[in-house]
């Protein structure tokens, strides 16, 4: 693996080349049907397992990482950014949610094992293919409702794990020449913009935002890419600085593992990589396993109080809340990943739990993507 550093700034991820990642809690869908893509409902708090090498069971501290709360079924999606263009693989009990293919050291393309930054604004669960995916829901291990125990037939690993490539050393200098060009002609027409256009008003009092200007929770545009801030991440096995010294033949705590099964499909595109895939380096710049954790093990184990579940479905739908669509004309979706396809949801393991769903009307739903309305040609 890469050996550069991986750091937490906040609750955002920031690998190499200024790769974010985010955690975003959200709604669980229902599982029939096909739905626009629920909004964001916060952050999931996410923290340094290093930090706490005493609290966490053994296993925890020599994989390293990070960690995070979440109940049993609640959904999560991914945000990303990215400030130079990278490609990113997403490990489901290092299964890939992408392929479907186990666990590589090594970006494919047949299948493709990544997703494209900063082309991918988010990933909301596994890939299923025809402009959809199926979403992340937290399931325990040993039930074999995860994604990892239905494609693999066993449950040792759980949790997601992240891994990113730059552009190789050639392609990365030719980007960053074609982004200077196009930074320099844009300024050029922003200048020659100005000199032509008339007096702007008077700005708004108090510095009330331009119409338009505040972006739907969660969604929106893609986050700002984060800075380098925030502590990094020590390697695997090791302590934390100022934490106590384990005491010989202390024993450990106990946790228990989880892991991502799926719930319905969304209309959600995995972009294809326009890219040969020499373009892109040999060997990872970081890799990173992210641990999941239930609320009880989370309050011990941190001594802070999970977040509270997720918003009820039916009220948010009531309340005229935003649910969201995203296309992109000018990319290809994946094919269908071969080895998810029979991936169960988890209703079928657990059963279902659901109220009565309230679709959400179509005022409701923001498109998201578009490029606006074509122009048409006629007779001259």
């Amino acid at each position: 693996m890469g050996g550069e550093t991986v750091r937490l700034d906040g609750n955002t991820l920031v690998l190499p080349g200024g790769v974010g990642v985010r955690f975003i809690r959200t709604l669980r869908l229902p599982e029939q049907g096909t739905h626009p893509l629920p909004p964001g409902l916060g952050e999931f708090p996410v923290r340094r397992v290093a930090d706490y090498a005493d609290s966490v069971p053994e296993e925890w501290a020599k994989r390293g990482g990070v960690m995070l709360p979440m109940y049993l079924r609640e959904a999560m999606w991914l945000s990303f950014s990215a400030t130079e263009p990278a490609a990113l693989q997403i490990g489901v009990g290092k299964v890939c949610a992408v392929s479907g293919k186990p666990w590589s050291d090594r970006l494919g393309r047949d299948p493709q094992n990544y997703v494209v930054l900063p082309k991918q604004p988010w990933l909301d669960g596994i890939n299923s293919g025809q402009g959809t995916i199926r979403q992340f829901v937290a399931v325990p291990l040993g039930l074999g409702a995860t994604v990892e125990g239905q494609v693999t037939g066993e449950e040792t690993h759980g949790g997601i794990q992240l891994q990113n490539f730059a552009l190789n050393d050639t392609e990365l200098a030719r980007w960053r020449r074609a982004e200077e060009e196009r930074r320099r002609a844009a300024e050029a027409e922003r200048v020659r913009a100005i000199s032509y256009a008339p007096m702007p008003s008077p700005p708004p009092a108090f510095g009330a935002p331009a119409p338009g200007s505040a972006a739907p929770p969660g969604y929106g545009a893609p986050p700002s890419a984060p800075g380098l801030g925030g502590p990094p991440l020590p390697a695997p096995g090791s302590a934390a600085p100022g934490s106590s010294a384990r005491l010989f033949g202390q024993r450990r705590p106990h946790a228990k593992a989880m892991g991502l099964g799926v719930g319905d499909t969304m209309r959600q595109e995995i972009f294809k990589d326009d890219r040969p895939l020499q373009a892109w380096s040999v060997q990872p710049s970081a890799r990173l396993f992210v641990h999941l954790v239930t609320p009880p093990d989370w309050q011990r184990i941190t001594g802070e109080a999970a977040p509270p579940s997720p918003v009820d479905r039916k009220a948010y739908t009531a309340a005229g809340l935003p649910w969201f669509d995203y296309f992109d004309s000018d990319a290809t979706d994946l094919a269908p990943a071969e080895p998810l396809a029979n991936v169960t949801p988890v209703g079928d393991w657990l059963g279902d739990d659901h109220e009565p769903w309230q679709n959400p009307t179509p005022g409701q739903v923001h498109h998201l993507g578009d490029k606006g309305k074509p122009v048409e040609d006629g007779e001259w």
